[in-house]
Formats: C-alpha cells, structure tokens, sequence
C-alpha cells in the first residue's frame, strides 16, 4: 500500500551531498521569464529583495500512481510535505521579508491543481523546458522517462543566490531550516 501524498515513509533513503550544487552560491538568477500558478510570468534576474525558491522533482496526484520506485529514489519522494510546510510557515517568511515561490517541471496546469489543493499562498513556477537547469546547472535525475529536477532550495537576494540547501532531506523540514536560517541573518 503507498502512503498518502501527505506522509513520508519511515523509510525514505537520505540523499547524500554529490556536489552538484555547490558552485550555486554567489550566482545571479538567470534571465528566465517562467509561468506562475498566480497568472504572472515571473522573470528571476528581476526578483527584488529576498525570495526562497524551492524546487523539487513533482507533486503527486490523489489517486495517480507515482513513478515506478519513486520511494527508492533518494530525495525524489515528499514534494507534497515540503510545499505544505512553506504553507504552513508563509506568514513567518513574510515577516522575515522573504516571498517565497515552489518550482518544477511541470507544466502550470498541473501546478495550479496542486497550487489550489493545497491552499498554498503563494505561486509554484514551471519550467517545463528545464531552462533553468541548463542556465545555472542544477542537478537532475531521470524517472518514468522524464528529467525531473533534485530537490534543493536557493535563497536569493537582489537575484543573487546567497545559500543553498541542498540535499534536502528530510523535505517536510525545509521549511523550518530556511526559517532558522533567515533569523541568524537578522540583526541582534
């Protein structure tokens, strides 16, 4: 039996840091211009101020199989988990200054189905052509015949790249791990 789209197994297999986001950090956001869940295009090199970026590898449908050995893969499972605790810590990022924004490859309308279930307050961007892998070379893994991305998150600021957590695991933590870290950035 799969759990709900909800639950993490207790079983999930960790991630391990591979290396391939460790040259993100001090990089400018690309001049992307990627579709929003909200109706807006989003072009990353024109974020202001400090935005969270989470992106992950794709939300689950109620009722839809997920890929074949989708829990074996290391970090694939828990997108649903991870965008509902950036739900569920939106007014503490806010109030630490941070928009926030989900993105992944897959196309607006499915986002906005997940957008909408979950009552995120905020947009999930689509890069369904991987444009922002190429542009910064994130990691990426292949499952059910698609390229999907590696579950990291980038902080920027002014569309610079300040940190990045990456691997992210567990996935349903990231959100408070990016709150910690935004409040050690904050003046005493």
């Amino acid at each position: 039996m799969t759990a709900p789209l909800t639950t993490l197994p207790d079983d999930l297999p960790v991630p391990i840091d591979d290396g391939a986001a460790v040259h993100l950090a001090g990089l400018s956001l690309p001049a992307l211009a990627l579709p929003a869940t909200d109706g807006r295009t989003v072009q990353l090199a024109a974020l202001p101020g400090l935005q969270v970026i989470y992106i992950y590898p794709m939300t689950g449908r109620p009722g839809v199989p997920l890929p074949e050995g989708w829990d074996a893969i290391p970090g694939a499972r828990g997108c649903t988990p991870q965008s509902c605790a950036f739900r569920d810590h939106h007014a503490e990022l806010a109030a630490l200054g941070a928009g926030v924004f989900g993105l992944s490859s897959q196309n607006s309308d499915y986002q906005r189905e997940a957008a909408e279930r979950l009552h995120l307050p905020f947009p999930l961007l689509s890069d369904a052509g991987l444009a922002l892998r190429d542009a910064l070379k994130l990691p990426v893994f292949q499952a059910d015949g698609r390229t999907l991305y590696r579950r990291l998150t980038l902080i920027a600021e002014q569309a610079r790249i300040v940190k990045v957590f990456y691997p992210v695991f567990p996935p349903d933590r990231n959100a408070a791990d990016v709150v910690d870290w935004l409040h050690t950035r904050r003046p005493s």
